[in-house]
């Protein structure tokens, strides 16, 4: 069933009695050719991707609790390409464009905002970093702008420009930067999945993996035993537990980053603003909210809360950028699980056993990757073969020291 405004308007006349599950609900089949385990936003994608590219349907995709209840709907929704090293700029500058294409492609309404994003700078320092990361930007065939002080002001005439202590001298303008509707992402690749044949099986925990001689030949559920030629792991902060039941230690710690979200407040903030001196992001969305958050809770934790010594923090900044902030009433938090590499760039790649994938590691940039994600991982197991966007995110690199640190901190898993 197509959606349209037309569908809209018959459905609303004849009291919304045609509609259909966007989804069908089955119970799994004793084997698959591939089975995908979680029901994220980048194991859904993976699915679409693996059916409409490569005409692979015989796939389910495991999901533990309802699909779409892990980190994709635990996140600031953040949408882009604004990248520096080579490796991860071509794979998240052909995320963008995905992205760009993704409501029509999946006849679904993600809410994707191409409003803007600006990272401030604060220093002279950071204006050469920021100049040279634009450049890097422009250079890849994305956009990127420098803006000065007064242009910064012209877009966010709101902030505190008086501060003596962290100065704001300017900006990194990224245009085509955004927002997107993190549940209906998910929905909307789980719906264009099933579409094609794909069945995503809810409540269906994994409790192991099932390998002879090297290879993988299934998994065990809570709901039977399901074999397949080939799975994948696509669990974001469960990777390390789930590599685990395979034998596979992974370099990958998991932590607490939170999110907040405030009452309606009429529009006020037309882009996404990113502090440059405390790590501290805000955007508003359609309902009026101020969606914010900061740095990561720094303690590995499997719990998706935080503490509260981190909400002071994230609050403190921002009071700092935005005093008008503290007027706002927060309505709630959450906490996403991080799956934290020490480098701080993702992993799609295979495993030492054989037909046994890994999508995981994403670290801040998972939400913003998921298009690409799932685009690289369809064809990696389809293929067997890297896609060439993604042939850095190698599983052997922190054995090699071909690493990809994006931020230059070093390999302590919770800075980046």
């Amino acid at each position: 069933m197509r959606y349209s405004g037309l569908r809209v308007i018959a459905e609303g006349l004849s009291g919304n009695r045609g509609w259909k599950p966007a989804w069908r609900n089955p119970d799994p089949k004793p084997a698959y050719d591939l089975v995908i385990i979680g029901g994220g936003g980048h194991g859904l994608s993976t699915a679409y991707y693996l059916a409409k590219n490569h005409g692979l349907t015989n796939v389910a995709v495991l999901e533990k609790g309802y699909l779409g209840g892990g980190n994709v709907g635990r996140n600031t929704t953040i949408v882009r390409a604004n990248y520096f090293l080579p490796g991860n700029q071509e794979f998240y500058s052909h995320s963008l464009k995905l992205w760009e294409g993704l409501e029509a492609e999946l006849n679904y309404n993600v809410m994707h905002s191409q409003r803007g994003l600006i990272n401030l700078f604060h220093s002279d320092g950071q204006r050469d970093a920021f100049a040279r990361r634009g450049n890097a930007m422009v250079n890849q065939g994305d956009d990127a702008e420098l803006l000065d002080r007064e242009g910064v002001r012209r877009h966010l005439p709101w902030l505190d420009f008086e501060q003596s202590r962290f100065p704001i001298h300017g900006g990194l303008f990224h245009r085509r930067g955004g927002t997107a509707r993190h549940d209906a992402v998910a929905w909307g690749y789980a719906r264009a999945a099933d579409r094609r044949g794909v069945e995503l099986i809810q409540n269906c925990e994994v409790t192991g993996i099932d390998i002879e001689g090297g290879h993988v030949t299934g998994v065990q559920t809570t709901r039977g035993s399901i074999r397949a030629k080939k799975v994948a792991i696509i669990v974001a902060g469960r990777s390390s537990q789930v590599a685990a039941m395979a034998g596979m230690r992974l370099p990958i710690e998991s932590h607490i980053l939170q999110a907040f979200v405030t009452e309606g407040l009429k529009p006020v903030i037309d882009h996404v603003v990113s502090f440059g001196m405390g790590h501290f992001y805000i955007s508003q969305s359609d309902k009026g909210g101020l969606v914010f958050g900061g740095d990561l809770d720094f303690y590995a934790s499997y719990a998706a809360r935080g503490n509260l010594p981190m909400v002071e923090h994230v609050m403190e900044a921002g009071m700092t950028l935005m005093p008008m902030i503290g007027k706002a009433k927060v309505l709630r938090a959450w906490g996403g699980i991080m799956d934290m590499t020490p480098d701080g760039s993702p992993i799609i790649d295979k495993t030492p056993v054989e037909g046994l994938y890994l999508d995981a590691g994403w670290n801040y940039g998972g939400f913003k990757a998921v298009p690409a994600s799932g685009w690289c991982m369809a064809h990696l197991m389809a293929t067997g073969e890297a896609h060439p966007v993604a042939r850095r995110f190698r599983l052997d690199r922190f054995a090699t020291g071909h690493l990809l640190d994006e931020e230059g901190t070093g390999s302590q898993h919770n800075l980046h």
